[in-house]
């Protein structure tokens, strides 16, 4: 496992336990109409499965051929590398994508919430996470925390402030996905990594805690 997956899953899990310590996530799944049971399982599963990454299928991806700029001598030299062709496999992260997408997906069925008013918030929240995430060599997509769930808590209460907690999480959650993950795909493929993980470390915390926090914030 790479370093950086490292510190970060290091990280992730500091970060938990200290949200688990002054019962943030207990008080946003609560207004979620959670109960504490569900709230605790789904920590649980979230952290060991910030871990577990399930491959969904195979992708043939080519690299594209670059000039490589080398200073180990002087004058300095630019090497033509050239184009490669490998297989890149295409995964999801339990904790980073499948759970809460799953808990969007209940949420939905419950009906609460319009879907008309669903889809526009689901749109906005797309459009904006799209544009703010980047594309970040070695470890996948990432974006600002912070504007996506603000963004989705405006929106959920601006739309709808009954349900605002469930349309919160429902767009902030898939709508970081599918902008800052899915959109993206085709250029993390191109990058020539060997996996890319919808819902991992990169976007891990765009997705997961942009769903929490808006709910907080709605």
């Amino acid at each position: 496992m790479p370093i950086i997956t490292l510190v970060i899953s290091f990280f992730i899990a500091m970060f938990f336990v200290v949200m688990i310590q002054v019962h943030i996530f207990e008080i946003a799944f609560a207004k979620l109409g959670l109960t504490s049971e569900a709230s605790l399982l789904l920590l649980i599963g979230t952290l060991v499965g910030s871990g577990i990454n399930l491959p969904l299928f195979t992708q043939h991806a080519k690299q594209l051929g670059h000039l490589v700029i080398s200073r180990d001598k002087k004058p300095v030299w630019e090497i033509y590398q050239p184009a490669k062709e490998g297989k890149i496999v295409i995964a999801v992260n339990v904790g980073g994508c499948v759970i809460p997408v799953g808990l969007s997906l209940y949420f939905i069925s419950l009906s609460v919430v319009s879907p008309g008013i669903i889809l526009i918030a689901l749109v906005a929240i797309t459009a904006l996470s799209y544009n703010l995430s980047r594309i970040i060599p070695g470890m996948g997509v990432g974006m600002p925390i912070f504007i996506a769930p603000l963004a989705a808590a405006a929106i959920a209460i601006m739309l709808d402030s009954e349900h605002a907690a469930q349309l919160a999480y429902i767009s902030g959650v898939l709508g970081v996905l599918i902008g800052a993950d899915i959109l993206r795909l085709k250029n993390i493929i191109e990058l020539g990594a060997p996996v890319a993980v919808i819902g991992g470390a990169g976007t891990f915390d765009g997705i997961f805690l942009t769903g929490i926090i808006a709910v907080l914030l709605a």
